[in-house]
């Protein structure tokens, strides 16, 4: 009975030696989505000398702005100062869809 037991034994680490081992392939990178930066717009802003925001104007309207400036400067006696500001646009709201009404559930006329 031994000599069975060594036959088996033998022919289980043949068998296993026969088996090739898969190379594990690299995993391939993936790229990520890229992100959408949000939109922005440029507008002048009228600054007093201590960061406070006086006045906002749309970037075609520089003079309406330097203006303002000079009106703020005549009345007192602190600096201001124009500066453009980077503001964010808000996105339109994603479209709702309408439920479909059910026949029968409205009143008949």
């Amino acid at each position: 009975m031994a000599k069975k037991a060594a036959k088996k034994t033998a022919k289980k680490t043949t068998a296993t030696k026969k088996k090739k081992k898969k190379k594990k392939s690299k995993r391939k990178s993936r790229s990520k989505k890229a992100v959408a930066e949000a939109r922005k717009r440029l507008v002048w802003g009228v600054f007093s000398s201590s960061m406070k925001e006086e006045a906002r104007f749309p970037y075609d309207q520089r003079k309406e702005a330097e203006k303002k400036l000079e009106q703020l400067s005549s009345k007192s006696k602190k600096p201001f100062f124009i500066q453009p500001i980077k503001e964010i646009i808000n996105e339109a709201p994603k479209k709702k869809k309408k439920k479909k009404k059910k026949k029968g559930s409205g009143e008949e006329e």
